[in-house]
């Protein structure tokens, strides 16, 4: 399992992009994990999938509320990560209101999380192989904190623990 002090898997994730804007079409597009997250303070978190209860009613709306906080502790941007593809994160995000406030990331093969060894098995559920629930402040690539959360539970991966560890780690 990846720990503190270990950098994040170079591999490509995917954003679904809605407004077309210079060299970004609408659609998916991948995002390189090593080279978005360089020379960046990146609040990262997540979820067992897109639209779930705890997901959509706790978690995700914790980063959005708490998004400036955020920013004012030194994150530059906040990913939310999930097994699922780009156009159910990007639909997740707009249902959720994320106005930008935070990249809704796809990991639709679970390479994410596979690499990370933060996998949840929820095949006896149907819903496969998913991302185990957790968060972690990356700085320049390389985790900084991490909070894995046990199974079922919603604990330690939520926003305002993240938020104090942001503020700790800025001084």
């Amino acid at each position: 399992m990846i720990q503190v002090g270990d950098r994040l898997p170079a591999l490509t994730l995917t954003e679904f992009v809605s407004v077309a804007t210079e060299g970004c079409a609408i659609g998916p597009q991948p995002v390189d994990v090593s080279a978005a997250s360089a020379s960046k303070t990146i609040a990262l978190f997540a979820v067992p999938g897109a639209f779930t209860p705890t997901c959509s009613a706790k978690h995700l709306p914790g980063y959005v509320e708490q998004a400036q906080a955020l920013r004012d502790a030194g994150v530059d941007e906040i990913w939310c990560l999930s097994v699922n593809d780009a156009f159910v994160m990007g639909a997740w995000g707009q249902d959720q209101g994320v106005d930008g406030r935070v990249r809704m990331l796809a990991d639709g093969s679970a390479a994410f999380a596979q690499a990370t060894g933060l996998t949840l098995d929820l095949t006896a559920r149907g819903l496969g192989l998913r991302s185990n629930r957790y968060s972690m402040l990356v700085v320049d690539g390389q985790v900084r904190t991490l909070n894995v959360e046990g199974p079922g539970q919603f604990e330690v991966s939520d926003a305002l623990t993240l938020l104090g560890q942001a503020q700790a780690l800025r001084g």
